[in-house]
C-alpha cells in the first residue's frame, strides 16, 4: 500500500484572496487524496474567527486587536484593489456570477474533507485571541506541531 501524500500550508496572510488561494489548493489536494493541514498564524487566524462577537474579559491591547482585525473570513480585505472595502464586494459579486465558492464555503468544505485546520497558539496569545472566538472543529497547536506535519510533507506552502 502506498503512503498518502501530505500537503501543508502556512496561512500567514489575512487577505481574502490569499486565504481563498490557500483553501482552493487545500481542497484540491484533499480531493487528490492528500492529507492536508492548514496552519493559521498571525493575520491568517482571521479566517477562523467567528462572525459574531464573543463577550470575553480582555486587556486594553487585546480589545484593540479584536476591534482592528476582521471578524470572520467573509470580512477580510483584498491584498490589492481593496478600495476601502469595495474590492471585496466586487470580487464576491464576480465569484457569485461565475458560481465560484466563497471563502466561508471553502472553509466549510475543508472541514467536510477532514482537512486539519490548526490555529497557532503562540500567535493567539500575542493577539489576545481566545478559543471561544474561533470556529468549532479546529485544532490548537504551536510551531512544533506544524513542523512535525511539514517534515513528511510532499508539498509545503507559505501563503
Amino acid at each position: 500500500m502506498t503512503e498518502k501524500k501530505r500537503t501543508t500550508i502556512i496561512l500567514f496572510s489575512g487577505d481574502y484572496d490569499k486565504a481563498m488561494a490557500a483553501y482552493i489548493i487545500a481542497n484540491g489536494a484533499a480531493a487528490y487524496d492528500h492529507e492536508v493541514t492548514i496552519f493559521h498564524t498571525f493575520w491568517g487566524l482571521n479566517a477562523l474567527r467567528k462572525d459574531e462577537p464573543v463577550a470575553l474579559k480582555k486587556g486594553f491591547l487585546e480589545k484593540m486587536f479584536a476591534k482592528m482585525m476582521p471578524r470572520g473570513s467573509d470580512k477580510m480585505g483584498l491584498s490589492n484593489m481593496n478600495f476601502a472595502g469595495m474590492g471585496p464586494k466586487m470580487i464576491k459579486h464576480v465569484m457569485k456570477k461565475h458560481n465560484a465558492m466563497s471563502l466561508p464555503n471553502l472553509i466549510e468544505l475543508a472541514q467536510e474533507q477532514e482537512i486539519k485546520l490548526i490555529a497557532c497558539t503562540m500567535t493567539m496569545d500575542l493577539l489576545g485571541l481566545q478559543q471561544e472566538e474561533l470556529m468549532d472543529g479546529i485544532e490548537y497547536a504551536g510551531v512544533a506541531a506544524y513542523l512535525a506535519e511539514a517534515e513528511d510533507g510532499n508539498v509545503n506552502l507559505f501563503i
